[in-house]
């Protein structure tokens, strides 16, 4: 079976008319899975409530105070606020941003006994950086997440594989200087948010950006695959691999301009689930919603097909 972490209360962080994040994003990837072909396969489960665990000492793991008390501020005005012309805080999404990090702990929780699960929550989080959210972006749930997983029995290791088509500059400005954590991540170059070079290694050499050029394709990332992101993941030997799945790199997605198409992700899922003894996946980017809804099927779909015998 595969987990499915979902609630509808991740729709009400309303970040307004014709912004790309919108709450659409998750009811096309909810219809897409109910009707998959696997979908008497899922479990779905409700993330644990904020009355049940609270988030916030696990987001101040990794974010500044005074960020945070920003945000809950914004969210407490009449109609909200924005952190930044992108990144609208609506009244609820102060409250929906907690729960989605509880989301991505629950992910943790089940990967650590060995159960797969696909985190279906916004807001996405690899932007936030500790001092400041960005790019859609408030709390850096990949990043607390890790933090989360390096206290859990049996997990020395944690690394995060980032395939949105944005550099994750946030959780890569947070994991960089954990030498428990490595993070990986292929991004079109140049893209927002102009961060991501592959000089940028981090302070404990744990750290891969491959910056793909606009127009790559499956043949180009199957490369950079094969060539870089299975050695550094097999290298870092880690205990739990997170996946900050974006699927922005899609060919119809209006945000960016690499060329792959929903079954590359299949691919690149069925490459990575043996690098690690657990791993979960966790939504960030993607915004057209056939394409988006394609991919996560994709992703999950691979996962499920049986593991092939060596001839």
């Amino acid at each position: 079976m595969f987990s499915i972490i979902y609630s509808d209360r991740f729709l009400d962080h309303d970040t307004g008319s014709y912004h790309p994040e919108r709450p659409e994003r998750l009811t096309a990837i909810v219809d897409a899975l109910k009707a998959a072909p696997f979908c008497d396969r899922l479990t779905w489960r409700t993330p644990t409530p904020l009355a049940d665990r609270d988030a916030l000492p696990w987001v101040e793991q990794v974010h500044a105070a005074d960020y945070i008390e920003v945000v809950q501020r914004l969210a407490q005005r009449p109609g909200g606020g924005a952190i930044d012309m992108d990144t609208p805080v609506s009244p609820h999404s102060y409250a929906v941003a907690l729960l989605a990090v509880n989301a991505w702990l629950d992910g943790v929780d089940l990967a650590c006994k060995q159960e797969p699960a696909f985190v279906l929550a916004r807001p996405p989080g690899h932007h936030a950086t500790a001092q400041m959210g960005m790019g859609f972006c408030l709390f850096s749930n990949a990043a607390i997440a890790a933090h989360y997983a390096l206290t859990k029995p049996g997990i020395e290791r944690v690394a995060i594989l980032d395939w949105d088509v944005h550099h994750g500059n946030g959780t890569q400005a947070i994991a960089e200087q954990h030498p428990a954590i490595a993070y990986c991540s292929l991004h079109q170059w140049p893209c927002y948010p102009g961060t991501g070079k592959a000089d940028e290694t981090g302070h404990h050499h744990n750290v891969l950006n491959i910056p793909m050029g606009a127009g790559s394709d499956r043949t180009d990332y199957q490369a950079a695959f094969t060539d870089h992101v299975l050695p550094f993941l097999t290298q870092a030997r880690p205990d739990l691999l997170i996946v900050s799945a974006g699927y922005d790199a899609n060919h119809d997605d209006p945000l960016a301009g690499v060329s792959l198409h929903p079954d590359d992700f299949g691919t690149f899922t069925t490459q990575i689930r043996n690098l690690a003894p657990r791993l979960m996946f966790g939504l960030e980017g993607g915004y057209d919603l056939p394409s988006l809804s394609a991919s996560v099927c994709a992703t999950i779909a691979a996962y499920l097909e049986p593991t092939p015998t060596p001839a």
